[in-house]
């Protein structure tokens, strides 16, 4: 990011009038006038609002409002936590706090601080070269704050930190490892940045307990370098992802496409394929929507019907969910109630392989001993009872 320093001018004596004047009309000048006239200066060749592009009625929410967000809002604040849903304008705020459709408010927590070191030109949080270090009782205070809300599925994310050493894994390990030995059964998405390619802080949130790990590529390939900071890629992005899924056996991974930046039906099939080849589970696709005008201009409103065939193609493809729709975010609701279900049918699978496998290994492993044993005592297998030794083996088994 650029800094401007304007220095305050100097007015001497000897000034004219007629300049002077000049200068008071200036600041008699309207603060809406002037910060357009500022946006104007500073908006380059992929900024500014598109005139030809209209929003459409789908995309318009209500202002957040009701008792339930205005508690989360408090919560959070008297707690000094930041959340993306504030600091990124998410329209799905009021939903998200309230409550939605089940009761559960959702908020997703953003950790390391409310300052970003990268300036993107989709993103809206602030940013700068050198961000306030992290608190380092925030770990604690995130913990303590999902409990205090019951929730039993938690997002955390955080804004990048190219200022410290492991890009802010370490402190991102901690939250997780506190709100896991605070509430045990909560599940956590951690949504990251891609530390710099460092894959041995890939490694340190990986195992720090969470259960989910994601990170968006944001857009397709050839538009990376006009959408995200010029440290951000889509291979380094790619490769996060790949090693975040084979650091941990079961490893559920997820990602997030922006649509409506200019990119072709062809470009977004081939983004979709390559996170498919890495073995991501969970794709989120929702639309771009331009923050202020000094961001990146909304080439297209992608209708609510296009965004149902790309959640079909998706799962044709081998996503096991596809959460896809205009005001879906990466970390929108939308897709945790399959996450849990997916978590939990991970168990399933696994009590499957605990238990049941061995009892029907013994019951086919008995089955020959059965029959050698009803051929041997009766000469037949149609006219006897199952010798007692057996029934006590299987009795054990089945309970």
């Amino acid at each position: 990011m650029i800094h401007y320093s304007i220095s305050k001018p100097s007015i001497s004596l000897s000034v004219p009038v007629k300049i002077r004047c000049e200068s008071k009309i200036e600041m008699a000048k309207p603060p809406l006038q002037q910060q357009k006239q500022q946006q104007q200066q500073q908006m380059g060749p992929f900024t500014g609002r598109d005139p030809n592009v209209k929003k459409p009625e789908w995309l318009r929410q209500k202002a957040p409002q009701g008792q339930r967000f205005q508690q989360v809002k408090e919560s959070l604040s008297t707690l000094k936590l930041n959340t993306v849903c504030e600091e990124a304008q998410c329209p799905n705020i009021g939903e998200c706090w309230n409550g939605g459709g089940d009761g559960i408010a959702t908020a997703t927590i953003m950790v390391l601080g409310d300052t970003c070191t990268r300036g993107c030109r989709f993103c809206a949080v602030k940013t700068s070269r050198n961000p306030p270090p992290p608190d380092p009782m925030e770990p604690e205070n995130t913990a303590k704050a999902i409990a205090s809300w019951g929730v039993d599925y938690i997002v955390i994310t955080s804004v990048d930190r190219d200022d410290i050493p492991d890009g802010g894994s370490g402190h991102f390990a901690q939250t997780v490892k506190a709100m896991k030995k605070l509430k045990p059964e909560v599940m956590v998405e951690c949504l990251t940045s891609d530390f710099r390619g460092d894959l041995k802080a890939v490694d340190t949130l990986v195992h720090s307990g969470l259960d989910v790990f994601a990170h968006n590529i944001e857009t397709v390939k050839r538009l990376q370098r006009v959408v995200r900071d010029p440290r951000a890629g889509y291979e380094q992005s790619l490769s996060v992802l790949k090693h975040a899924k084979l650091s941990k056996d079961g490893m559920i991974t997820k990602s997030s496409i922006m649509l409506g930046l200019g990119e072709s039906d062809d470009e977004l099939k081939e983004t979709m394929a390559d996170l498919r080849a890495i073995g991501v589970d969970i794709l989120t696709l929702g639309q771009y929507l331009q923050p202020t005008p000094l961001h990146l201009t909304v080439k297209e409103y992608v209708t609510p019907e296009k965004f149902d065939l790309w959640k079909e193609y998706g799962e044709s493809i081998g996503f096991r969910y596809v959460a896809s729709g205009p005001l879906v975010r990466s970390s929108y609701r939308a897709g945790e109630l399959f996450v849990k279900t997916m978590l939990s049918f991970g168990s399933a699978v696994a009590c499957f392989f605990i238990f049941l496998l061995p009892l029907i290994v013994i019951f086919f492993l008995l089955l020959p001993l059965y029959a050698f044993s009803l051929f041997n005592t009766f000469g037949s297998l149609g006219t006897c009872q199952v010798p007692s030794f057996l029934s006590d083996v299987l009795w054990v088994y089945m309970g």
